[in-house]
């Protein structure tokens, strides 16, 4: 089987040479498509490829039809919304992801943030510590929980909403559980978020929970840009002038909220939360892994368009 690795940010060295080594290993093929400038040279290049490994690459209806042998894509990395999943299904094509491979790096970047966005984006003037505040996590998974063990290393207290974790579920006793998200935001003097982009998500965090954090109040983005409701976000920091927002993902309004709000506001560059030399070995381990198996077995534990 011929496995194609298409990233317009490529793999580090060491993650590609270990790509290679389990995919040659079980007597596959492997293929390299790097820094490409078109959708066309993936097209191209994904036209004979029996499974494909992607990173934030999109994989559209247009790549899935142009490859004819595709059997199964992993997306390296937890979230998915790159991968056109109803292209995916209807021709065929298992997808997955690779759940639990950025988690950390993702966690120590929202505990980073957090230190930067209270010590006003490292400019001079008074700033405020972590230690002794509360920090929700919205939405108790892999990064989620990570978080959590971080904040309490910080001397924090932590609350989650997760509507899909059960109190039971939750060994730890100091850690809250809201009965509603409205609670956590009212609760909360940072607030995490880890949810996904989806149709229930997308837009879902604005004016009317951001207005109800405590006074300082900041929201933490390593998750997707799409939550955001970014005119509510607008209205809720202007009529607010002690909230703050910090994101990896910079909201399509950036250069006007950068403008208006200075260091009450920070976006990454680009997404950095899987940028580790860490991260980017294990996702790509993780995901020539499970092509690998998926091939021998049959195994789909991590398919996503189930």
């Amino acid at each position: 089987m011929k496995v194609l690795v298409a990233t317009d940010k490529p793999f580090a060295k060491a993650a590609v040479d270990g790509i290679r080594e389990i995919v040659e290993g079980a007597g596959h093929s492997l293929a390299l498509l790097e820094k490409y400038t078109s959708p066309e040279e993936l097209y191209a290049a994904a036209a004979d490829a029996d499974a494909l490994i992607v990173r934030s690459d999109k994989v559209t209806k247009e790549v899935v039809e142009c490859a004819k042998n595709l059997k199964i894509v992993v997306r390296a990395g937890a979230g998915y919304d790159n991968l056109d999943l109803e292209a995916c299904t209807a021709k065929g094509v298992v997808a997955m992801n690779t759940p639990g491979q950025n988690s950390n790096a993702v966690a120590e970047l929202a505990l980073g943030m957090m230190v930067y966005i209270s010590r006003n984006c490292f400019t001079p003037g008074t700033g405020s510590e972590l230690k002794g505040k509360r920090v929700g996590i919205h939405a108790y998974g892999n990064v989620g929980k990570l978080v959590a063990s971080l904040a309490k290393g910080f001397g924090m207290e932590v609350m989650i909403f997760d509507p899909f974790v059960k109190a039971h579920e939750i060994t730890d006793p100091s850690i809250k559980i809201a009965a509603t998200v409205e609670e956590l935001y009212s609760s909360c003097q940072f607030v995490s978020l880890h949810i996904p982009a989806n149709a229930q998500t997308k837009g879902s965090i604005g004016y009317e929970l951001l207005s109800k954090m405590p006074k300082g109040g900041a929201l933490v983005n390593t998750a997707r840009k799409e939550v955001i409701d970014e005119a509510g976000l607008m209205k809720a920091l202007t009529e607010r002038s002690d909230l703050k927002y910090i994101t990896d993902i910079a909201a399509d309004n950036q250069a006007e909220l950068s403008e208006k709000f200075g260091t009450r506001v920070f976006a990454s560059p680009k997404k950095m939360g899987a940028e580790t030399a860490e991260a980017n070995i294990n996702a790509g381990l993780a995901s020539a892994r499970q092509i690998v198996k998926f091939f021998a077995t049959g195994d789909k534990t991590f398919q996503v368009n189930k």
